[in-house]
């Protein structure tokens, strides 16, 4: 009976194993791979906020340069340009002068775009000395933007500003190219001012900021005005820049879109052009180039161009077919060239 008794409970915990099994197991479509993380950016080029864009803003508003396309900006996880104007107070600047700044509601006006970096490595931040830089710092800081290539001091200045969104950290660095400078524009060991272009320099922070993040984007401020093809001193830093790990180079400076090259499988983009300016006297100073970028923890995974035109001196907007195929033709790129708008 004891023998008979075991038999039966034996059955009985092999019977409840078995149903335990069929009832836990996992059936199709419960247990889906781990869908990979992606991160888009938006990249634009100049973003001139004084003389007549600066009379605009007075007059209809200080977010009057972003009213038609804040919502592209404010679409992307990251959002990316040059500002080339200090924000400080101080009295209007006139149309033909050449140093730039912006009221104080300037940095609020940027925040509500969408921005949420900023390179100030170029030609026109440090315009107003050290005040107008540590006001532009502060100016950015109360309203949570980020900014690169400039700081109280060399260090600063040279340090890599890390963002993390969705699990991907970001590294951005910026440089200012000292052809199109004075030398007091570089910052010192206890003087503020921009992080410049020097190769050897570059590359070692590009290799420390490759071990904090997955990305390393990489920004410079050189060329010559107005030239549709990038020179001698932008291609060597930009390769230079590929060749330590950067996963892409953004350029500025030329005021219109200069032609884009795949490095080693990475994409370098010598110049977007203005984004918001007062050069109303071309199509080619009018028109700039936005990038959306998505990404993933290997690297770009794919990229949307979006044309953008000028108006008013002061607004941009996001551009129709003809006028876009024009704008990508100046990038020299079969992929860029053949995109359908």
């Amino acid at each position: 009976m004891k023998k008979n008794s075991i038999s039966i409970l034996s059955v009985l915990i092999i019977i409840s194993l078995f149903s335990f099994s069929e009832e836990t197991k996992i059936k199709p479509g419960i247990l889906k791979e781990e869908v990979e993380a992606e991160v888009t950016m938006v990249a634009v080029g100049d973003v001139m906020l004084s003389r007549t864009v600066g009379k605009r803003m007075q007059q209809y508003g200080y977010d009057y340069p972003f009213r038609k396309t804040e919502s592209f900006l404010r679409g992307a996880d990251i959002t990316f340009g040059n500002l080339e104007t200090s924000i400080t107070p101080g009295e209007p600047v006139r149309p033909y002068e050449m140093s730039f700044r912006a009221d104080l509601e300037a940095a609020e006006a940027l925040q509500e775009a969408g921005f949420s970096i900023l390179s100030l490595a170029n030609n026109h931040v440090p315009n107003f000395g050290k005040k107008g830089l540590l006001d532009t710092f502060e100016a950015l800081y109360k309203v949570g933007i980020e900014y690169v290539g400039a700081g109280r001091n060399s260090e600063e200045a040279n340090r890599p500003v890390i963002i993390t969104t969705k699990g991907i950290r970001f590294a951005f660095l910026a440089y200012n190219d000292p052809d199109v400078v004075p030398q007091v524009y570089e910052a010192g060991r206890v003087r503020a001012g921009t992080a410049f272009m020097r190769i050897e320099k570059m590359q070692e922070a590009v290799r420390a900021a490759r071990v904090q993040a997955d990305i390393v984007i990489v920004s410079m401020h050189s060329g010559r005005e107005y030239e549709e093809k990038p020179n001698k001193s932008q291609t060597e830093f930009a390769r230079s820049a590929i060749d330590a790990g950067a996963e892409m180079v953004i350029g500025h400076h030329p005021h219109v879109v200069q032609t884009m090259e795949q490095y080693k499988g990475k994409y370098i983009f010598y110049s977007l052009g203005n984004f918001v300016f007062d050069q109303m006297w071309s199509f080619e100073t009018r028109a700039g180039l936005a990038l959306k970028i998505f990404f993933t923890k290997k690297g770009v995974k794919k990229i949307d161009f979006y044309p953008t035109m000028i108006y008013d001196f002061a607004q941009p907007r996001l551009m129709e077919k003809d006028g876009g195929k024009m704008v990508l033709q100046r990038l020299r790129y079969e992929e860029a060239e053949n995109l359908s708008l």
